[in-house]
């Protein structure tokens, strides 16, 4: 095995050894987690709670379980990934996984228990005590995959590494929900959760033979640690550094955009551009197929052009999309509308990493991430909760003509999405102008963006 990873190129398309098994590992898990999460909702759906009443609940149920822990754990593992090595973080968070994914197979009838036969409602609480489970160790993998790409990829190559994450990210969300599909209709649900958890046993492995520094860590060997103090430290610095609170009120205007898209997407398939419901999927595939052309693009040219630059830019050509998807109506403009998002979801996606990690010293980075993921994940979620209700109810059936237009209610609240985004963006031109990264970022840049992290820590 060694010797085979020897032989792996040293600077290529992966950038090195170690990114490239970090990548090869990550590519593999999150198909896995593509699989595992479309298999569940069919398991759930189609046998748990097959006619019953409360089926959509049961569904909803696990959806919740999984983006819970981002709100209630992700902000305070920030502080134990500063404090640990993210290295051996990982592992443990693979490994816990893989063993929890593996537990459900107690619960699946495949493997049964002796002398108990579970209930539907005891696979269905069991179900949602492991996802939560394995959530929770997402939060703390996922940090820590963002401190580990900034210890082993040179600066001036971590946008061209999140372009290759973001490649295989897009391929998963294209392949990963109609192979499980298959695969549930044809085999059943064991072979959703063998695969999901060998593909952390992947994973594991992948990081196991990556050589990485010392990790930096918020505290020194032998210092007392105190848990409100590191964790108030990572809240001031984020929202003091200029580009970190650029990152996080833009992220969070265009997931609430992004939200709105979402929760309606259907809604405008039937309503606006009059389609049938079987021509839903070309809709759907159209930004994940989008997205893998973005993240290529991205990763060749946003280096050179400037990743704040590139975050501005797209996140305005964002909005002017969303808005002329709105005015559409037909199927075929609003497909070449839907793949133009993805490219330019990519071109948001693939620049904020490493942007963060410019702008934070290294053992910070836990803690920033801790910040900006749950605070864009808020804005998503309150965006789903305000769309369903004002679609439903105070904007419910509205109609409004405007010269040669006619507006219904997506078309409005698709209207909404696109200016806020793009408004987002211009805010993002105004704050970033002039950051770059690596060679070409100013010296007094650099020392700026020390001295922001050196008060924040005193404070």
């Amino acid at each position: 095995m060694r010797q085979i990873l020897s032989r792996l190129p040293k600077s290529n398309v992966l950038i090195n050894r170690n990114f490239a098994l970090l990548w090869t590992g990550q590519s593999i898990s999150v198909i896995g987690d593509f699989i595992f999460d479309t298999t569940l909702v069919l398991w759930i759906g189609a046998v748990v709670a097959k006619n019953q009443p409360w089926a959509p609940l049961a569904v909803s149920g696990v959806l919740l379980m999984a983006a819970l822990p981002a709100f209630l754990v992700g902000p305070l593992a920030g502080v134990f990934v500063d404090r640990w090595d993210k290295r051996r973080t990982m592992l443990f968070a693979d490994g816990m996984r893989a063993l929890l994914i593996t537990l459900l197979f107690l619960f699946t009838g495949v493997l049964p228990l002796p002398f108990v036969t579970p209930s539907p409602i005891v696979q269905l609480l069991i179900t949602y005590i492991i996802v939560a489970l394995a959530s929770i160790c997402a939060q703390l993998f996922n940090p820590s995959e963002v401190a580990l790409i900034g210890d082993i990829v040179p600066e001036p190559q971590r946008t061209q590494a999140t372009s290759m994450s973001g490649i295989a990210g897009n391929l998963a969300y294209i392949i990963g929900p109609p192979l499980a599909s298959l695969l549930f209709v044809g085999l059943g649900v064991h072979w959703a959760i063998l695969i999901n958890a060998c593909s952390f046993l992947v994973s594991f492995l992948a990081i196991l033979f990556i050589r990485v520094p010392q990790s930096a860590r918020s505290t020194e060997s032998g210092q007392p640690e105190n848990f409100f103090r590191e964790f108030l430290a990572g809240i001031q610095f984020s929202f003091r550094n200029s580009i970190l609170r650029t990152l996080i009120v833009s992220g969070m205007a265009f997931m609430f955009g992004a939200g709105i898209i979402n929760t309606l997407y259907y809604f405008f398939l039937a309503q606006n551009l009059h389609a049938s419901a079987a021509l839903y999927g070309f809709l759907v595939s159209a930004p994940g197929i989008g997205g893998v052309v973005g993240a290529a693009i991205a990763g060749k040219y946003a280096h050179r052009i400037g990743e704040a630059k590139v975050l501005g830019l797209s996140s305005v050509l964002w909005g002017v999309v969303v808005i002329s998807l709105a005015l559409q109506g037909n199927i075929i403009p609003a497909t070449i509308l839907a793949f133009l998002i993805g490219v330019l979801n990519s071109g948001i996606g693939v620049v904020v990493a490493p942007l963060l990690l410019h702008a934070t010293s290294r053992e910070l980075v836990g803690r920033a991430f801790a910040t900006l993921s749950p605070s864009v994940s808020l804005a998503s979620m309150l965006s789903i909760v305000a769309t369903g209700y004002l679609s439903s109810t105070v904007l419910h059936a509205t109609q409004v003509h405007i010269l040669v237009l006619s507006l219904n209610t997506n078309s409005i609240l698709f209207g909404i999405a696109g200016m806020l985004t793009l408004l987002s963006g211009a805010y993002v031109l105004i704050n970033l102008r002039g950051v770059r990264l690596a060679d070409d970022t100013a010296p007094d840049q650099e020392e700026e963006i020390v001295r922001e992290t050196r008060e924040s820590i005193e404070l």
